[in-house]
């Protein structure tokens, strides 16, 4: 297509399907099939010495699938993606890719409760430990807390939920000057309002299930890899140690840097990720992603001129105590607001109740508009009293580092009409109060 002639709103729609290889189907067909025929031994020959490109087992790649990661990683302007069954699967095996013999991970609390859970009861067990900072905002302090084996730097472009950000640029310079790449989740941001790999990330996280497929009906994940980082920087053992697998047809070993230049982190975590852990993204779930990917703009906007509304509205109600979202706060987190999200800060934002906490249960129970879950990112507006529920696994002590107050509820604004969710609250408030 030429590709980098278009677009972003071009390039969700177009990027990587050309619908002459596809039969002419206009929209991008569900290969739902387990294996696919070689139709030779020679042709199986090429496939098994990567002499040429092409579809094995679905557990590994998918034609479904596959344009879903070249459209995420065409939107990102990166060298490849990989997707995975959930977002949870996207991180588990970026970290253990990272890490591979152990290692550890410099990162921060304000995260998903679930990443903090895993990083906590998980990944020790598998030799990867993490360091927790609270000097996000201080990149200079933050430089002295890496050791000699920190693998990576992680942290979240918009945090959940408390939507704190962090200078990505700053963090990114950092991390490569300790030769580490930077790691950001943009779940919340997506590549429409925020492209961490245009100010230096090198991988970029998504749990799918949220903005980018946008309707609350599949669970999926992406890791992008930016390509360009030096994984030869002996680091990583991992990408440059040779492997029978990846042999010639001579019989030479070979390293998946070797192998696959432009992205040999994406290439081990294809072919050993999805091969070995078996976290595979089915090629419906991958349709239905593309499905949402098409209008991410449009429903993205839209929430935003939603949420300002909101907002707008919360701030001025007697009975709210406070209203987090990047935008309206001030001082550095205005300006990195202005800085790297000029179309907005995301569809979610957080507030605290005055009153004690049956009121904000009442209140909670009383909206009728809103849906009371823990996802984000869907069509329909939902709430959730975070610290709670979505991050009950911190501790007092935790929730204190990550800035979640104990009142706090999380809003993702949907794409009804703004004067009817305002009108919800309104009921809501008269109730518990």
């Amino acid at each position: 297509m030429g590709q980098e002639k278009y677009q972003f709103d071009t390039l969700k729609i177009h990027a990587a399907y050309r619908p002459e290889d596809h039969n002419g189907a206009v929209s991008v067909p569900i290969y739902q099939t387990a294996a696919f025929d070689f139709g030779s031994e020679a042709r199986g020959e090429r496939l098994f010495s990567n002499e040429e490109v092409g579809f094995l087992y679905t557990r590994v790649g998918n034609p479904t699938v596959d344009v879903l990661e070249k459209r995420i990683a065409a939107l990102h302007g990166a060298a490849a993606a990989v997707a995975f069954s959930s977002g949870m699967a996207a991180i588990t095996n970026t970290l253990l890719g990272v890490t591979v013999g152990g290692g550890r991970i410099l990162t921060t609390y304000s995260l998903y409760g679930g990443t903090v859970d895993s990083f906590k009861k998980v990944f020790p067990k598998y030799g990867v430990e993490f360091d927790w900072s609270e000097n996000f905002a201080k990149p200079e302090k933050l430089e002295k807390e890496i050791k000699e084996d920190t693998k990576a730097i992680y942290v979240e472009s918009i945090s959940n939920p408390i939507t704190e950000l962090y200078d990505i640029q700053a963090l990114a310079d950092l991390a490569h000057k300790h030769g580490i790449p930077l790691i950001v989740d943009n779940t919340f941001a997506t590549p429409y309002l925020f492209n961490p790999i245009e100010y230096g990330a090198d991988i970029v996280l998504y749990s799918a299930t949220k903005n980018l497929s946008g309707h609350g009906n599949v669970i999926a994940g992406l890791a992008v890899e930016a390509g360009g980082f030096d994984w030869s920087n002996g680091k990583f053992p991992a990408l440059t140690e040779k492997y029978y697998t990846l042999r010639t047809r001579e019989g030479e070993e070979r390293s998946f840097i070797e192998v696959f230049p432009g992205f040999p982190f994406s290439a081990r975590l294809r072919f050993i990720g999805l091969n070995f852990f078996g976290a595979s993204l089915g090629p419906f779930d991958a349709y239905l992603v593309l499905l949402g990917l098409e209008t991410l703009s449009e429903r993205i906007e839209k929430q935003l001129k939603n949420a300002n509304q909101i907002i707008s509205f919360l701030q001025k109600n007697e009975h709210v105590a406070w209203v987090k979202y990047p935008s309206i706060a001030a001082g550095r987190q205005k300006e990195l607001a202005d800085k790297y999200f000029a179309k907005g800060a995301g569809t979610v934002f957080s507030f605290g109740l005055k009153g004690n906490k049956e009121q904000k249960n009442a209140f909670l129970d009383a909206l009728n508009l809103f849906s009371f879950h823990v996802n984000v990112g869907d069509a329909r507006s939902l709430i959730v009293n975070s610290p709670q529920t979505t991050h009950s696994e911190l501790t007092g002590e935790e929730q204190k580092k990550a800035k979640l107050p104990e009142e706090t509820i999380r809003v993702s604004v949907g794409l009804e009409s703004a004067d009817d969710l305002i009108q919800d609250l309104k009921q809501a408030l008269k109730i518990a109060f």
